[in-house]
């Protein structure tokens, strides 16, 4: 029987196909193992590397003297289990006796082992921040616990810092949103990063470079070799210096006291910050505890808001420091002699509403300019302020002094304060500016908000003929393992103004006056030093409660200026009123130029029998 000519054409083409097929994939073998070899021997050498992260050290933190760190690190431990080296059944049991050993939920073990890592030899990190006599009870259990290891892992440790933590600022374990942002730099699941202040700042200078080890695994993770490919050194973070003074922080700190408020030391000659305070502050080593997340959320709520630094994030009504601002307007555009007088008979009517200055009846007589600063009298700024100056003139004056903008302190968070504007309030409100609006600005109330570091600023502008220096924490970065000055921060001009310097220096005239024979007489009545500034009292529309100001500089002559040092404090309506501003900068200023501390600088003051007071005082 004759075979069929289609099926016969048919069994060719099968053969021709796996004749072809074979051909194919010979030459992709060849390929593969005699022209590439090389190339996937080091692909597949590669890909059974296991990488094991050595930690590093962070760079510790010192204030401007350079000699006990403020941060250093604490030895401690994180804890591992390698899945696979555990018997599946047995898994649940080990995870009990971790959890019992280092008095942590069970669950919160378990759910960083889910089943998708019971066949890995992969260490899994399952808790971290371990002392050592946790480790040491480990080790006591080592024959019950399969699987379970420990590396060193350095965590912070914040030498009783008190008021310097809304500076420095804590550490924590890296978020996955962080991780998106910041994966191209390095960072990776389990690295510790700054969540706030400096910490978070200077971040990438603090954080060093982890070392590694690579060994040869299998396709689970276990290793197949104890030789080492290659091992690459951890690199520690490099030391910063700051530019503040433990000793004028510590001054300072207990100058305002357990008041909420916020003080700001600055030298006007570089930007520096040699104090920055704010109240009530937190213990940055609550986030070295294991159950931070609860820490966090407590501090959060907190009414009193600890984890805010009010130097920078909280914004206040400049009050009367304002007529700073207008006395520079008035002076620089002429518009009204700083000779000629304003009767101030302690209240008038205007827009269907009594303005009254805080010197009831009879009020402060006729003043001029110099005596309208020194004696902060409402009706001279607010009638000059309305009727010659104007809106637009005030409002371009507080943003030359900076009102308004941000200082761009090396600090994340901080916000720009804010100068009302006939535009705004129309689209805020729909209502077209005023006179009375006007009124308000001038004399720094209204809508005008500011915050204590800006505050800080407009005196350091007057103090330097219209320069400012962009405020800076940062004074030195510093080799971990010499010392060795690596960088230092040079003072950045961030603003210089167009008012003429004879200006500034009727200006500081003025500031003087307020000390010699105006509202703060009193308290600034100090030997040590000449001060020059200007009292505030910001009012929050609740009857008896005003926020207290002082703004001020010394000394106020100096063949020196890089000696002079500006001083600002807010004393929030909160507290007990008792005009305290004003005393804490005599504090202050006693004990920097002095050297004396807050308990010698009180006691010299007479300050130790002060009793609260009543009533507003400007």
């Amino acid at each position: 029987m004759e075979k069929n000519p289609l099926f016969l054409r048919r069994i060719v083409i099968i053969k021709l196909i796996f004749i072809a097929i074979f051909i194919i994939y010979s030459l992709r073998l060849f390929s593969m193992q005699v022209l590439h070899g090389e190339e996937y021997r080091m692909k597949a050498q590669n890909i059974a590397n296991s990488v094991t992260v050595i930690p590093t050290r962070r760079g510790e933190i010192y204030d401007r003297n350079f000699m006990e760190p403020l941060v250093l690190n604490t030895d401690s431990f994180a804890i591992n289990i390698t899945p696979a080296e555990i018997e599946k059944e047995k898994i649940p049991e080990v995870i009990g006796k971790i959890a019992d050993i280092i008095s942590v939920p069970y669950e919160q073990i378990d759910r960083k082992l889910p089943d998708s890592t019971y066949y890995l030899y992969q260490p899994v990190e399952v808790a971290t921040k371990m002392p050592y006599a946790t480790i040491a009870a480990l080790a006591e259990n080592a024959n019950v616990l399969p699987g379970v290891s420990w590396q060193p892992k350095p965590i912070r440790n914040y030498a009783d810092i008190g008021s310097l933590s809304h500076i420095i600022g804590y550490v924590g374990d890296i978020t996955l949103d962080e991780i998106t942002l910041l994966y191209n730099k390095g960072y990776k699941q389990g690295d510790l990063i700054g969540k706030s202040g400096v910490e978070k700042q200077y971040d990438e200078l603090l954080r060093g470079r982890a070392g590694k080890e690579t060994r040869t695994v299998d396709v689970r993770g276990k290793r197949i070799s104890e030789r080492e490919i290659q091992r690459i050194a951890p690199e520690p973070g490099k030391n910063l210096v700051l530019t503040i003074d433990r000793r004028i922080q510590t001054l300072s700190e207990k100058a305002l006291g357990n008041r909420m408020g916020a003080v700001v030391v600055l030298s006007p000659a570089t930007g520096e910050i040699l104090a920055m305070v704010s109240y009530p502050w937190y213990d940055p080593n609550l986030f070295n505890q294991i159950d931070v997340s609860s820490r966090y959320t407590a501090l959060a709520n907190d009414p009193n808001k600890p984890l805010l630094n009010r130097a920078i994030q909280s914004n206040y009504p400049p009050a009367s420091t304002f007529k700073i601002v207008m006395t520079s307007a008035i002076l620089q555009e002429n518009v009204f002699s700083a000779e000629q007088k304003v009767n101030c008979e302690g209240e008038f009517e205007y827009g269907g509403r009594t303005w009254r200055c805080h010197i009831r009846k009879p009020g402060h007589g006729w003043l001029n300019l110099q005596n309208a600063m020194a004696q902060s009298c409402d009706i001279y700024y607010w009638v000059v302020g309305r009727d010659y100056v104007g809106a637009d003139r005030i409002i371009a004056y507080a943003h030359d002094y900076g009102y308004g903008s941000l200082t761009n302190i090396d600090l994340p968070g901080e916000i720009p304060g804010f100068v009302p504007t006939p535009l705004w309030k129309d689209r805020r409100f729909h209502e077209r500016w005023l006179g009375g609006d006007t009124m308000n600005i001038s004399i720094g109330q209204g809508y005008s908000l500011v915050t204590p570091l800006q505050m800080a600023n407009m005196v350091a502008m007057a103090v330097n003929d219209g320069v400012i220096y962009t405020p800076h924490l940062l004074k030195e970065v510093r080799d971990p393992r010499t010392g060795d000055v690596e960088n230092t921060i040079k003072p950045t001009v961030l603003h210089k103004s167009d008012i003429a310097s004879w200006v500034f220096r009727t200006v500081r005239r003025d500031m003087r006056g307020v000390i010699t024979n105006g509202t703060a007489q009193y308290p600034l009545n100090i030997k040590s030093i000449d001060i020059a500034g200007k009292t505030g009292t910001g009012e929050v529309g609740l009857e008896g409660q005003w926020h207290s100001w002082f703004a001020a500089f010394a000394p106020y002559e100096t063949d020196n200026p890089e000696e002079r040092i500006v001083v600002s404090v807010i004393v929030e309506a909160v507290n007990k009123w008792e005009w305290w501003a004003p005393y804490a900068s005599a504090i202050i200023f006693q004990g920097v130029f002095a050297n004396q501390t807050y308990e010698e600088s009180v006691q010299t003051l007479g300050f130790q029998y002060l009793m609260p007071t009543t009533g507003r005082r400007e």
